[in-house]
C-alpha cells in the first residue's frame, strides 16, 4: 500500500513513533561511541528497558558506521536495561570487505555490559531467488479487529495482564490474528505497523522492525499451555534474539509475523518468526530463545 494511502492513525500512535523516532536518533559522542535515551516517564509499563529498543538502537549505532544495508544480527541480553540511565554503544569495526562488513556493538550502563550484538551488512548484488510461501490463508489486517474493537465476550476470555499488555499504547500498532483462541500447535500470527508514516529512510525501517522483532514473539512458547509471559506465572526474560533481512519493505505498511515455538523445556523456549509483507514477499525471519521459568506450584502444562 503506497504510503500515501494509508488511513490516519490514533493520535496515541502517533505521539509514540515520534518518540521512537527520536530515541532512535543516538546522540555520537566518537567515531565509534553513541549514547540512546529511553521513553519517557509516561510511557505505560517503564520498569525495565525493553529488549527491541535496545536491539534497535544498537543496530543505528553499528549502521552509522558503515555505507551498505544490514541484513543480520545476532544478540546477547547479559542484563537487563535500567530505564533511569542512558545506554552508551561502543561498536567495534571488525570488517570491512568488498561485498560484506562486520561489527560488534555493546551497550553498556553503569560501567557494565548489558548487551552485545554482532551485525552483518551486504552490499546489494543479484542472485537466485526463493521463498517459504504461507501455508494457509491470512485474513488482511483490515479484517482483523484491533482490540479496543474486539467483542465483549472475548476480552472477558482474556487474563487481565494479555487484555493489559494489548490495550496499551505503542509505538507499534499490534493487530493478533485469533486473540483468545485455543491452539491445538504452537502457533499464532499478528500483524503489525508503525503508528504512523516513516521518513522514506531503509535503515530507519530496519531498526524499527528490530524493534517490532520482539514484541509478542515469546508468547509463542506459551500458547499451548495455561500460562503467558505477560503475567505473572511465568518469569520471563529474552536471552538471545536473531533476525535476518531478505527484502526490501516498509515498517510503516502492514506486516505479518507469523510465529511459531518449535520446543519448550527446561525452563526455556525457542520461539521462531516469519515477516511476510502485504503482497506475501518474505521480507525477515526471526529466531528467539527466551527463559519462561514457572514461578507458581500451581502451574501445570495444558499441551
Amino acid at each position: 500500500m503506497p504510503i500515501a494511502d494509508q488511513p490516519a492513525r490514533d493520535a496515541s500512535s502517533t505521539a509514540s513513533v515520534a518518540e521512537l523516532v527520536g530515541l532512535l536518533d543516538l546522540e555520537r559522542l566518537e567515531d565509534n561511541l553513541f549514547r540512546g535515551y529511553n521513553p519517557p516517564e509516561s510511557w505505560p509499563f517503564r520498569t525495565r528497558v525493553f529488549g527491541g529498543q535496545v536491539l534497535a538502537q544498537a543496530l543505528v549505532a553499528a549502521q552509522r558506521t558503515v555505507d551498505i544495508a544490514a541484513h543480520s544480527m545476532h544478540a546477547y541480553f547479559l542484563l537487563g536495561g535500567d530505564p533511569d540511565a542512558a545506554i552508551v554503544y561502543e561498536v567495534e569495526r571488525v570488517r570491512d570487505g568488498r561485498s560484506f562488513a562486520t561489527r560488534r556493538t555493546v551497550a553498556i550502563q553503569h560501567g557494565r555490559p548489558i548487551f552485545i550484538m554482532s551485525v552483518s551488512f551486504h552490499r546489494e548484488e543479484p542472485g537466485l531467488d526463493h521463498q517459504l510461501d504461507l501455508s494457509e490463508p491470512v485474513p488482511p489486517p483490515e479484517a482483523v479487529p484491533g482490540i479496543g474493537d474486539l467483542p465483549e465476550a472475548v476480552r472477558a476470555r482474556l487474563p487481565a495482564p494479555v487484555l493489559d499488555y494489548w490495550m496499551r499504547p505503542r509505538p507499534i500498532e499490534l493487530r493478533p490474528i485469533g486473540l483468545g483462541e485455543p491452539r491445538s500447535e504452537p502457533r499464532r500470527m499478528v500483524w503489525f505497523r508503525a503508528g504512523r508514516a516513516l521518513p522514506d529512510e531503509p535503515a530507519l525501517h530496519r531498526a524499527v522492525l528490530a524493534y517490532a522483532s520482539d514484541m509478542t514473539l515469546l508468547e509463542a512458547t506459551t500458547v499451548l499451555h495455561s500460562t503467558s509471559v505477560l503475567g505473572n506465572e511465568i518469569q520471563a526474560a529474552s536471552l538471545d534474539h536473531a533476525l535476518w533481512m531478505h527484502r526490501p519493505f516498509r515498517a510503516d505498511d502492514w506486516l505479518l509475523y507469523a510465529q511459531d515455538s518449535p520446543s519448550a523445556s527446561g525452563a526455556r523456549g525457542l520461539a521462531r518468526g516469519l515477516v511476510y509483507d502485504r503482497q506475501g514477499r518474505l521480507v525477515a525471519s526471526v529466531a528467539q530463545e527466551g527463559l519462561i521459568r514457572p514461578v507458581t506450584p500451581s502451574w501445570t502444562a495444558n499441551a
